[in-house]
């Protein structure tokens, strides 16, 4: 579903952009409007970080109803699937795609593509702890945690 673009002297691997993951799949996946028009975003350091401070990099990883590298709830699937519909895109995504490394960055992708057409790196790593009404007092040990990750 998304693109992978590869990084030149890169140790993370191949970067994944925002605005590439949904040019590339506008016609086969549906996914256009404000994702389409996003800038080009390189998310991966910011879905590494929270990967790590999330599970240590463990997909199998089980907190309550949170599972997967970044401990994904039913909550934030059921959004994604409505986000997908809302743009009538035929994929879902299941509870078990939240074991799935790639899947679950497809869903942090999505939700920002959705909640967070700026790409605000602040409002996705406080978003993704908090919710989409998250306090900053809340989210603000988290928030240090990622971006420490980040560097």
């Amino acid at each position: 579903m998304f693109s992978i673009i590869p990084t030149v002297g890169s140790t993370s691997g191949p970067t994944l952009l925002t605005s590439e993951l949904f040019e590339n799949t506008e016609s086969e996946e549906g996914m256009t409007e404000e994702a389409s028009s996003s800038k080009r975003m390189d998310w991966n350091p910011v879905m590494e970080a929270i990967i790590q401070v999330e599970s240590g990099g463990n997909p199998k990883a089980v907190n309550g109803n949170q599972v997967g590298a970044m401990q994904i709830t039913p909550i934030c699937v059921k959004e994604c699937n409505l986000i997908l519909e809302g743009r009538n895109n035929h994929k879902r995504f299941t509870l078990k795609d939240r074991y799935s490394i790639a899947k679950s960055k497809e869903m942090f992708l999505l939700i920002q593509s959705h909640r967070n057409p700026k790409n605000n790196v602040e409002i996705a790593i406080r978003a993704w702890n908090g919710g989409p009404r998250y306090s900053k007092k809340a989210t603000q040990r988290y928030y240090e945690r990622v971006m420490s990750e980040m560097k």
